[in-house]
């Protein structure tokens, strides 16, 4: 297994306008990493994100989203996990100022290539990047050059995407992790885990002991809760069930050793 950077192995994946400091302060006893966001950095994106606002969705539409960021990570300062910010932009600019941030206060920035949003993608951000394999790897480029550890958020089933040759390429434009939305096509993970070096997380159902072992049973270095990730019960049943199976694993490789 790859180490993605963080133990134990289960991190609380972005929701849109919820994912704040104080949320992952709360799951911080269960996890081992924190994804905040997703946060619109560009005008592009936050005029997207206003719209969506208008139709009821949740977002975060702080005035200035760069110090958003710093604020929220320096929040979490004394938190003992990994901390991760999503962010969604089409300008380069304000994504190195955010990255640049995040290697600041030794947080992951996490490229969004995953939200399907008809007004994010029609903005050129989210899924849009991920059917425009150039542009995404520019993006993580552009990030990685700020310093921090880089994470990309992408989903599985989208039509004319090769997810495994995609994370090949992003791991060679300086992507650290790979977070893939599995959707209902779970077995994906085991080719993505095949095609990078890069730490694979896998997400989408992430509830207990038997989604654990099928992801980490693909080739997944971690796996990442969603809209659960502020039930206590639920991130407890995973970490436990996350701690299970990399015991069963080192007692498996321990027994083969010469």
């Amino acid at each position: 297994m790859t180490d993605p950077g963080f133990g134990p192995r289960v991190a609380a994946a972005s929701l849109s306008g919820q994912s704040d400091a104080d949320w992952a302060r709360a799951a911080a006893p269960h996890v081992g990493a924190a994804f905040l966001g997703g946060i619109a950095l560009d005008e592009p994106t936050r005029a997207a994100a206003r719209h969506m606002v208008d139709r009821d969705r949740e977002e975060f539409l702080p005035a200035d989203p760069v110090a958003f960021v710093d604020d929220q990570l320096q929040k979490l300062a004394d938190v003992p996990l990994q901390p991760a910010v999503n962010v969604r932009a089409v300008e380069h600019d304000p994504l190195a100022r955010a990255a640049a941030v995040c290697a600041r206060h030794e947080a992951i920035l996490e490229v969004n290539a995953h939200c399907r949003q008809a007004e994010m993608c029609a903005a050129g951000g989210g899924e849009s990047l991920l059917r425009d394999t150039e542009r995404l790897c520019e993006s993580v480029s552009v990030a990685a050059g700020a310093g921090p550890r880089v994470s990309v958020k992408v989903r599985a089933e989208v039509p004319g995407v090769d997810l495994p040759a995609l994370a090949a390429a992003l791991e060679e434009a300086g992507a650290d992790l790979v977070h893939v939305d599995a959707m209902d096509s779970e077995p994906v993970i085991a080719d993505v885990a095949a095609a990078t070096d890069a730490a694979v997380v896998a997400n989408n159902g992430v509830r207990d002991a038997e989604t654990v072992r099928e992801y980490l049973g693909y080739g997944a270095d971690a796996v990442s809760v969603g809209r659960p990730s502020d039930d206590p019960v639920v991130l407890g049943r995973v970490r436990e069930a996350v701690a299970e199976w990399t015991e069963t694993q080192d007692e498996s490789d321990a027994a083969v050793e010469p």
